[in-house]
């Protein structure tokens, strides 16, 4: 018996190609199990392909401030309106100048339009500013469906934090109601604590000096006000709007709640949210059972005023100050004693969404100008569509042109290529259809010309590997050994220039915006997706072809004939180029 032949053995996808085979089959399997478990069976398209919602806002000055409008002014309302409506997960969001003193918000259809409109018509200044007087409205349509008693603020780091929440909770059932938070995070009372994490700028903050203003009062309320607010109704979003148009933050103000069930004649600005540095929704960390709570830190001169009030309002009834978006409170908190170092949270009954809404507007309410929302109106697809069909067309001529290339030069060869073809575009659909719900991914036309621009990336890594094994062929070898000779070389080619290309995709991604970011996101995501179909279908696919007779006896349509391939005589299965015998009895 003859002993095995010494040697290493392929390993990988070269000896067990049928795992690599089987674990990309499994891969598409679920994320097309996932697909449909989903409810989402097809990618979400950007605005530009589905239509959705265009938004148009006009600056306007602030009073006081006649010269407000200006490029870097509107550059940064630009910014902090586009964080702002991102922070919802609107990625494909688009938001742009137009002109010297508009804004152009475009949000695609399949978003909460409706929620972004409101992120992005919040357009006022944030103000923190003491609540002086608090009552129901004249008329009240909406009725809360359980009061809450706002609960009491307090410096976490004390031990009478129960007491000091029920001594609230009896101080809040005065005549001015307070309100349950709603799903939409709207008219939030409750509780208004110092955060127990240490703060780095709390020195900074003890060093500002404290303010020598007398503090404003009931008895400073102006007569033509005290009139104002007891005919003020809330009960349309048009008289909340209205309630304080046209004042100044120096001036006293009458103001509803965003859901019209809670009305406030308020006292000058205090804060301004330009000195909110950071703001975020998380569910209570230290577990003492106040679910959803929004955190909040200043800057030190931030932390010095906000001291101070809270210090002041602690002490006086109502004990309570309202967040001021718009001319309306967005949350009007009660406190209980100064929060001094510059960290805080406002907890209450508040829901995951109701949080998040709210911690949106504390980090990105404070524009550097007032705006006008001048239109609101729905943009069409037809556009989009037609420049689609035109793209899809373009695209599929393209891949005509590449099978057709394939099956006159490669023969059999452009099956392995097809297959491979038909495996990335199975990924590539499934992956962008399931990033939609989870990241906001929007597909949009650039995005599209992304996809297109990677066939040929992919159809180049084949070409690359195909070329490869026919070398090594010319070179007098077998297909079984070309094929694994072949590879490392035509690997690292592959390697290389996917990587260029992916890197080129993560830079452009990187320093453009808008729908640019489309285009790079999906080159880089396809790049990725070639070395997974290489490795884990092209390469298995091909070593198991060369097992077989058509292929491996180098057959005319192939593609890896020997004799089309210039190897005379023509190689056959098994059997390298034969060599002239030496003894006459052999011939």
């Amino acid at each position: 018996m003859a002993a095995p032949k010494k040697g290493r053995r392929p390993t990988g996808a070269q000896g067990r190609p049928g795992r690599a085979l089987a674990f990309i089959l499994i891969a598409i399997v679920a994320l097309t199990g996932g697909m449909f478990l989903s409810g989402h069976t097809t990618p979400r398209l950007g605005i530009d392909l589905a239509g959705g919602t265009s938004i148009t806002l006009t600056a306007k000055n602030q009073p006081g401030e006649k010269n407000a409008i200006n490029p870097t002014n509107m550059q940064t309302a630009v910014s902090i309106i586009e964080r702002r409506v991102n922070g919802l997960g609107v990625s494909e969001a688009e938001v742009q100048t137009q002109g010297d003193r508009n804004i152009i918000a475009n949000i695609p259809k399949g978003t909460n339009s409706e929620q972004a409109r409101e992120q992005v018509g919040t357009t006022a200044q944030l103000y923190f500013r003491p609540v002086l007087v608090a009552g129901a409205p004249t008329t009240q349509p909406e009725p809360s469906p359980s009061a809450s008693n706002g609960d009491k603020a307090s410096d976490s780091g004390k031990d009478s934090d129960k007491e000091k929440a029920e001594d609230g909770d009896k101080a809040s059932s005065s005549p001015s109601p307070s309100v349950s938070p709603t799903t939409q995070g709207r008219a939030v009372t409750g509780a208004l604590k110092a955060d127990s994490s240490p703060s780095p700028k709390a020195s900074e903050a003890a060093a500002q000096p404290t303010p020598s203003a007398s503090a404003p009062s009931a008895a400073d309320i102006p007569a033509d006000l005290q009139k104002k607010y007891e005919s003020l109704n809330c009960s349309t979003p048009a008289a909340r709007a209205k309630a304080a148009e046209g004042t100044k933050p120096s001036d006293f103000i009458v103001a509803c709640d965003q859901k019209g069930q809670e009305k406030f004649i308020l006292g000058p600005a205090e804060i301004e949210g330009t000195q909110v540095t950071g703001a975020k929704a998380q569910y209570d960390p230290a577990g003492r059972g106040e679910g959803w709570i929004v955190t909040l830190d200043f800057s030190s001169k931030g932390a010095k005023k906000f001291g101070d009030v809270t210090g002041r309002i602690a002490g006086q009834q109502p004990n309570r100050f309202a967040i001021v978006m718009d001319g309306q409170s967005v949350s009007a908190p009660t406190v209980s004693s100064a929060i001094t170092g510059g960290n805080a949270q406002i907890s209450g009954n508040f829901t995951q969404q109701s949080a998040e809404d709210l911690a949106n507007i504390l980090s990105y309410g404070a524009l550097p100008l007032s705006f006008d929302e001048s239109s609101v109106t729905t943009v069409s697809a037809a556009l989009g569509g037609e420049q689609l069909k035109a793209g899809l067309i373009a695209g599929a001529i393209g891949l005509a042109l590449v099978v057709i290339y394939l099956i006159a030069y490669y023969r059999g060869l452009a099956f392995v290529a097809l297959l491979s073809l038909l495996v990335s575009a199975a990924l590539t659909y499934t992956i962008m259809t399931l990033l939609g719900p989870a990241i906001g991914f929007a597909l949009n036309l650039p995005a599209v010309c992304g996809a297109i621009v990677a066939i040929g990336i992919t159809a180049d890594s084949f070409i690359v590997y195909f070329e490869r094994i026919r070398d090594e062929i010319r070179d007098g070898r077998t297909l079984r050994p070309a094929v694994e000779r072949g590879w490392p070389r035509a690997r690292r080619t592959i390697l290389v220039s996917d990587f260029v290309s992916f890197l080129a995709a993560a830079v452009l991604f990187i320093v453009t915006v808008g729908k640019v970011q489309g285009f790079a996101f999906t080159l880089g995501l396809t790049t990725l997706l070639d070395v997974v179909v290489v490795f884990l279908f092209t390469k298995p696919l091909m070593t198991i072809l060369a097992r077989r007779k058509f292929f491996a006896d180098g057959h005319p349509w192939s593609g890896l004939d020997p004799k089309r391939l210039g190897v005379e005589p023509p190689l056959r299965r098994g059997r390298r180029t034969p060599v002239a015998p030496t003894d006459p009895k052999e011939a």
